[in-house]
């Protein structure tokens, strides 16, 4: 991932995380090995799970995590750190091992979501880049995923580009798609991950127009009558006549943007059956979220745009994420668990390995963390964590679409009550267990 300007990733950092290295490398403990963590220590209120996104946009800013001349003549003109962290910032490349959960995984309170083993200089400036992007991410895909839930087989399309910053619309529409969604308006999304795009008019181009009539056989003289029309800038019942009038009984969609949609697309449906026009779409857009997609599926909609309730999370903008160490390596040359213990943030310390515990029939029971080891396994359990770079070298390979069919299958597995659109504990719960290493300590 470069950024818009062309740009190193190197200093999408905090302040703190440099000057925690400049001192450990004046201390002798930079190169101690260590393992960080990143993980949520509970749900969004009310969210009975959450979703991995983002973890390829992370693989591709640590490509571009560098250094050159322009980002160290910034830290030097500023006085951020001293020369000999200048010297060490100017070689750095990671050189250390990462797993984590792929994307379009189910990750719950605990989930090691992604797992940094490397020295600890090498791995502390990278806090700030790995929560950026998958608490954002994570965020967008957690949300989307009870949008694709809520309607069903109904297709979903992303359109909050208009309500965000830039980037972060290209961002959250890569991570809609994972969660289901079926296109974006985000023509970027499109040119840099693949995403479907879609698109037809706004109530501006009607308005161009001398008159509605005017407007629609434009877009259909152009497109063809598989176009959606959009009805509701003046008078619905007077627009859907004018629409098949125009197009014909093959029109593709028309969309409603305003008003009591529920009761509009019940409405305008049998107005369009009346009219022989059976096959065209009804498309409702105008501030969903997942209670209103849930909602309207008591009607005849054939699709919902989605905007500013995706793009912020729908209630919760962040997942919430943490980047902590876990354990770092001893006098004696062997890893030991380390934790936080302060009120409300406590910590689990020690190297953590994750696994779906399944029925016999595949639905999941719980997240088991092994701390210190891999847990047990049972014969119905998935493992959870995947090697995403080893030796500084990116080796996981997995495609958009791969995480999109991730997604509907981890989805799948999950207890029903996952689906309930009202506030509750995760759907399942996380458990520990300690090898006897860990134990002793």
């Amino acid at each position: 991932m470069r950024t818009s300007a062309g740009q190193s990733t190197a200093l999408l950092t905090d302040h703190y995380e440099l000057t925690m290295l400049s001192a450990a490398l004046r201390d002798g403990t930079a190169e101690r090995r260590c393992v960080f963590e990143a993980f949520g220590r509970r749900l969004p209120d009310g969210r009975r799970y959450g979703v991995v996104a983002g973890t390829g946009r992370l693989l591709d800013a640590l490509a571009d995590f560098r250094f050159g001349d322009a980002e160290l003549a910034h830290l030097r003109d500023h006085r951020v750190v001293d020369e000999p962290t200048l010297d060490w910032l100017a070689s750095y490349r990671f050189t250390g091992d990462i797993w984590g959960y792929a994307e379009g995984e189910i990750y719950f309170p605990g989930s090691p979501m992604l797992v940094v083993e490397a020295g600890f200089a090498e791995a502390v400036v990278l806090e700030t880049l790995v929560l950026s992007i998958l608490n954002h991410d994570s965020a967008i895909a957690s949300a989307a995923s009870r949008m694709t839930s809520a309607a069903e087989d109904r297709p979903c399309i992303e359109m909050g580009s208009r309500r965000t910053h830039e980037e972060a619309a290209v961002a959250a529409a890569r991570a809609a798609y994972i969660a289901g969604f079926a296109t974006t308006s985000n023509l970027e999304a499109g040119r840099r991950y693949g995403v479907p795009t879609t698109g037809t008019a706004a109530h501006a181009f009607t308005l161009l127009h001398d008159d509605e009539r005017a407007a629609f056989q434009s877009q259909v003289d152009t497109f063809g009558p598989g176009t959606t029309l959009l009805v509701d800038t003046y008078d619905v019942t007077n627009a859907v006549n004018l629409a098949i009038e125009v197009a014909g009984t093959e029109l593709g969609g028309v969309r409603l943007d305003s008003g009591d949609l529920l009761q509009q697309a019940r409405e305008v449906r049998a107005q369009l059956d009346r009219l022989g026009a059976t096959q065209t779409r009804i498309v409702v857009t105008s501030d969903l979220d997942e209670f209103a997609i849930a909602a309207l599926q008591a009607g005849p909609v054939d699709g919902y745009g989605v905007g500013t309730q995706l793009v912020t999370g729908s209630g919760a903008p962040t997942a919430g994420l943490v980047y902590k160490l876990v354990a770092r390596e001893n006098s004696a040359g062997r890893l030991e668990g380390v934790a936080k213990k302060s009120k409300d943030k406590l910590s689990v310390g020690g190297r953590k390995y994750a696994l779906r515990r399944r029925s016999a029939s595949g639905i999941a029971e719980a997240e088991v963390i092994g701390v210190g080891s891999e847990p047990a396994g049972e014969t119905n359990d998935r493992a959870l964590l995947v090697p995403l770079v080893e030796h500084g070298e990116r080796v996981f390979a997995g495609t958009l679409d791969d995480a999109r069919e991730r997604h509907t299958t981890a989805r799948a597995e999950l207890p029903p009550t996952a689906r309930q659109m009202s506030r509750g504990e995760p759907v399942i719960p996380t458990l520990y267990e300690r090898d006897q290493k860990e134990n002793a300590r």
